[in-house]
């Protein structure tokens, strides 16, 4: 695939791709006979992991350790779990912040929503008497 068809499958622009290579976050694409990328399934496969562990919020830092690690092959597979773990971990709690807040704000709405219905209720009885 052509980094523009990659850019369009995986929603990221063209300039994300090449700066994700460039810093070691995927391999590096190999290259057709004319010079340009030709991202292949493992390539496909590196982008839809890296934009999917972003999302999640997981640090460029880890996520080139991760890369690094990757590519030296299966002596760093222990070293990969355990830098795995520790992003897990560090999005759990993210996770349980985001949720508090979530909680805080349904607790508002709530408290807001009874209060506009208490002074609506005493409007009515005001027109009704």
């Amino acid at each position: 695939m052509t980094i523009t068809e990659v850019s369009r499958k995986y929603g990221l622009t063209p300039d994300t791709l090449r700066y994700y290579e460039r810093i070691g976050l995927i391999p590096p694409v190999p290259r057709g006979k004319s010079g340009a990328r030709n991202y292949g399934e493992e390539s496909c496969q590196w982008v839809e992991l890296m934009k999917c562990m972003r999302a999640a919020g997981v640090q460029i830092e880890a996520l080139i350790d991760y890369a690094a690690l990757a590519q030296r092959g299966d002596e760093t597979l222990e070293a990969r779990r355990t830098l795995l773990i520790c992003q897990r971990e560090q999005l759990t709690a993210r996770m349980a912040d985001m949720q508090a807040s979530l909680d805080r704000l349904d607790y508002k709405i709530d408290l807001y929503a009874q209060r506009i219905a208490q002074r609506n209720g005493v409007r009515k009885e005001r027109e009704e008497a």
